[in-house]
């Protein structure tokens, strides 16, 4: 049975030595950028390749022109996919020890990317290691494979569309960042405060719980079928800060059954490179 959304240590734990799946630890960290990989050098889960936020899940960022983290070249990638030992027939297992924040980037790439076998680990690094699970030190590699991308352009949205359809009573944006952020108080990474006008407010934290795991799909399916009212999930389009953690809520969304929404990838961070964009707070 392939994973699509999340996958539970001990479900991954019996595969742990199958060369069809392919576990890479994505901690990471916004504030530092190195300490991920120095974590993941000091111990990971046996098998783990690394996936570092910035070299690796996002191109550099064009300070007045683009998010803090733009998508790579799809040939960029997909070569990168490939070095993994990634193909399609690999089920891929993505961790951090953040809920998943960090991890749903690379979950939600792989999907854009046409690759469906790919989930979260359940509670992430920090239940691997509150089991006892094995762990290992230093740098692994797969042999590579022939990754082969089948991109899916729906689920992503550009800022262009968005401003097309300001005013637009159809228009349904959700921002994944904290309310406080949403708000425009106690903005420390980007210059500028606010949200998208027009937007609602849908904090990833709310799709976990006090452990910070994932909800249960019912749980899910109630939060979300609130926040969209009569709105397929095709068609609602989710933003966060960076393109980052707005994952948590694309992966809630799939995870509750209610379909796979569509991402402004560049996010308020690329909404704010124009200062000709309207703001609202």
């Amino acid at each position: 049975m392939p994973f699509t959304t999340l996958i539970s240590t001990a479900e991954l734990a019996d595969h742990l030595a199958d060369p069809d799946w392919a576990i890479v630890d994505v901690r990471s960290s916004l504030t530092d950028h190195a300490i991920g990989e120095r974590n993941y050098l000091a111990a990971h889960i046996p098998g783990a390749v690394y996936a570092h936020l910035e070299r690796d899940l996002s191109s550099p960022q064009i300070v007045g022109k683009t998010g803090r983290h733009p998508l790579p070249p799809v040939e960029a990638i997909v070569q990168t996919l490939s070095q993994w030992g990634i193909d399609s027939r690999t089920q891929v297992v993505a961790y951090d020890d953040n809920s998943g924040v960090y991890a749903g980037r690379l979950w939600w790439m792989l999907r854009w990317l046409g690759h469906d076998t790919v989930a979260i680990l359940d509670g992430d690094w920090r239940q691997w290691q509150r089991e006892g699970r094995p762990t290992r030190p230093g740098v692994e590699t797969r042999p590579p494979r022939s990754f082969t991308d089948h991109v899916r352009p729906e689920l992503v949205v550009t800022a262009a569309e968005i401003e097309a359809r300001l005013g637009d009573p159809t228009l349904r944006l959700y921002d994944a960042r904290g309310a406080d952020r949403f708000r425009g108080e106690n903005e420390t990474l980007d210059p500028v405060g606010g949200h998208i006008p027009g937007a609602r407010s849908a904090p990833y934290v709310g799709n976990l719980d006090a452990n910070g795991r994932m909800l249960p799909p019912a749980a899910l399916r109630a939060r979300f079928d609130e926040l969209l009212g009569d709105t397929p999930a095709e068609e609602a389009i989710f933003y966060c800060g960076s393109g980052v953690s707005v994952a948590n809520d694309v992966l809630a969304v799939q995870h509750a059954g209610l379909g796979m929404p569509r991402v402004y990838v560049g996010s308020w961070s690329d909404w704010i490179s124009n200062g000709q964009r309207p703001v609202e707070r």
